[in-house]
């Protein structure tokens, strides 16, 4: 089974192109504009053994926000993509990773049903030149993109790069979870037939 995705995306704002394979093994090449959601993208990458190719550009001389936010939606439509029916994936998981003072549990289902609950401290400044409330925003896109109900909780933190760092190894392990395939299941993990 081959569960990979290719996603275009190009406005007046943003040009992006996302390759995604589930059933990977880690290896990344992310460039954007903005390094460090670049960072933080090969770290999903990484810890979730997604194999991500990710190349964008963006009218960063205004702000990052259109395009950390296009990047959000386009890994979530690679995502519903590349998972296509979701024949015996494992649909839930969940994962809490610490990072130093910071730890955050992600509970998540592959429902089809778009939902974020971001619980964090109040994310208000800057990491360099990266806005801090843009990373609640890309979750919001992802999840709004990928039809993923989506549970962050930061449970300990004060150091935002290790909070923000922490929620995204999180979210990375609990999709991977989620998307396992489970040979014991036939067909749909769903009692509605769909997801």
């Amino acid at each position: 089974m081959n569960r990979n995705a290719h996603i275009s995306r190009k406005t007046s704002e943003t040009e992006i192109s996302l390759d995604i394979t589930v059933d990977g093994t880690g290896v990344y090449d992310v460039q954007t504009p903005v390094p460090f959601l670049n960072h933080m993208l090969e770290l999903f990458s990484k810890h979730g053994l997604f194999d991500l190719r990710i190349h964008a550009r963006g009218d960063v001389e205004i702000d990052f926000h259109h395009t950390v936010e296009d990047i959000g939606i386009c890994l979530g439509q690679a995502f519903k993509k590349a998972l296509g029916a979701k024949e015996k994936i494992s649909r839930y998981g969940e994962a809490k990773v610490p990072m130093d003072e910071a730890l955050t549990q992600v509970s998540l289902d592959i429902s089809g049903r778009a939902f974020l609950v971001f619980k964090a401290p109040a994310m208000q400044g800057k990491i360099g030149d990266f806005d801090l409330e843009l990373v609640e925003e890309f979750f919001r896109a992802f999840t709004n993109n990928s039809g993923i109900t989506l549970h962050i909780n930061v449970l300990s933190g004060k150091n935002h790069h290790h909070i923000i760092e922490s929620v995204f190894k999180s979210c990375a392990r609990a999709l991977d979870n989620a998307t396992r395939i489970d040979e014991r299941k036939a067909g749909i993990p769903s009692t509605k037939g769909i997801l």
